[in-house]
C-alpha cells in the first residue's frame, strides 16, 4: 500500500459486503420468494456467490436450470422486494470496526459517498438505520443510476466533489467494484471479509487489498 498519491479527498464505498453484512436477510428473501413460486431454497453460500450485480441478477442466478426466463425472473423478483422490504434489517449488522473508522474519516475531513446496486430504496434505508449522518451522497440503483460497473455513478459523485482521480478511492468487496473504479479511473481497494475472496478482487485489479477493516484504517492512515 503505497503513499504515491494525493491526499485523499472522497472515499466512495459499497454497501452489501463492504460496511454491512447483508447475506443472511438477502438469503432469508431469496429463499421466501423461490419457495413461494414453489422452487427450492439456496444456501446463504450459494446467495453469496449471486450477489454483487443487482436483485434482478440476484433471482436470475438463483433460479434452477429451465426458469431464469424473464416472465420467472420478475416475478420472483416481486417476492423478494415484498419481502426483504419488511426485513431487510433483520439480521443486517455492520462490520466490526466500520462505524469507529467511518466515524474517524468524516472527522478528519474526507468525503464520504455510499454506491450500491441494491435498489436506491433499501439502500437509503440501511444507510439511514446503520449509518445516520456519516455518508454525504447515498446511490443505489434506480432509472438514472446505472449498476456499478457502469462509472456513471460513480463519476457523478467525484465530479459533485470536484474531486480528482488520484485524490478519490473506492471500497469494496467484488470484482464488480474493482471494475467499477476502473472505468472511473481511480483506485479501488479491494475487502477479503466481504462476498469475493482476495484472489478474485487481485485478478480484477485491485490497487491495494486490505484483509481487515484495521488494515483499511492503515490505507487511510498513509494516503490522507
Amino acid at each position: 500500500m503505497s503513499n504515491t498519491h494525493s491526499s485523499l479527498k472522497l472515499a466512495i464505498f459499497d454497501l452489501d459486503g463492504t460496511v454491512l453484512d447483508t447475506i443472511a436477510d438477502l438469503s432469508d428473501a431469496v429463499c421466501a420468494a423461490l419457495e413461494k413460486n414453489g422452487f427450492p431454497p439456496r444456501s446463504p453460500a450459494e446467495v453469496m456467490s449471486f450477489v454483487g450485480n443487482g436483485v434482478l441478477k440476484l433471482i436470475e442466478r438463483s433460479l434452477p436450470e429451465g426458469h431464469k426466463d424473464p416472465e420467472t425472473a420478475a416475478l420472483v423478483c416481486e417476492d423478494f422486494n415484498a419481502h426483504y422490504a419488511a426485513h431487510y434489517a433483520d439480521k443486517t449488522r455492520p462490520y466490526a470496526g466500520m462505524p469507529e473508522l467511518l466515524k474517524s474519516l468524516k472527522e478528519r475531513g474526507i468525503k464520504l459517498a455510499l454506491l450500491s446496486n441494491k435498489p436506491d430504496a433499501f439502500t437509503k434505508g440501511l444507510a439511514e438505520r446503520f449509518y445516520p449522518d456519516i455518508f454525504d451522497v447515498v446511490r443505489g440503483s434506480g432509472e438514472n443510476t446505472p449498476r456499478k460497473p457502469d462509472p456513471t455513478a460513480e463519476l457523478e459523485i467525484i465530479a459533485e466533489f470536484s474531486a480528482k482521480p488520484e485524490e478519490c478511492v473506492h471500497v469494496g468487496d467484488s470484482d464488480t467494484d474493482v471494475m467499477t473504479a476502473l472505468n472511473a479511473g481511480i483506485r479501488c481497494v479491494g475487502c477479503t471479509w466481504g462476498y469475493r475472496s482476495r484472489q478474485t478482487l487481485e485478478s480484477a485489479g485491485a490497487f491495494a487489498v486490505a484483509e481487515s477493516v484495521f488494515e483499511l484504517s492503515k490505507f487511510f492512515e498513509k494516503n490522507s
